[in-house]
């Protein structure tokens, strides 16, 4: 599945889980959820960056240059590494939002209010 694609299935999965949830007092799971799907979001783009090249220039470019390299050549597990901080610096919560990412706490209060 191509980037884009996966950007709108989640963005419409977002909507309808909130819709639906609405009604319900859940800005506590909304905000659960939203960190959750941020860290497989980031495993899922660490996979799709196969190589150690590719890794260590994409970390770069995306402002976590002290550490690139180290991070670039681990040998840790993708799920781990989503949790880690240096992807947390490259891929962050403002750069999901720019580039059309929707927030489930983010969208829970847009419709609460």
């Amino acid at each position: 599945m191509g980037i884009e694609e996966r950007k709108t299935r989640l963005n419409q999965l977002i909507r309808r889980w909130v819709n639906y949830l609405r009604l319900a007092d859940m800005a506590g799971l909304m905000q659960q959820l939203d960190k959750w799907t941020r860290w497989r979001i980031r495993m899922v783009t660490w996979k799709r960056w196969n190589r150690i090249r590719t890794r260590f220039e994409n970390l770069k470019r995306l402002g976590a240059e002290k550490q690139a390299w180290m991070w670039a050549n681990t040998r840790k597990g993708y799920w781990r590494i989503a949790k880690s901080p240096i992807l947390k610096i490259a891929l962050s919560n403002e750069r999901f939002r720019r580039t059309g990412y929707l927030s489930f706490s983010d969208y829970y209060s847009s419709v609460k209010a």
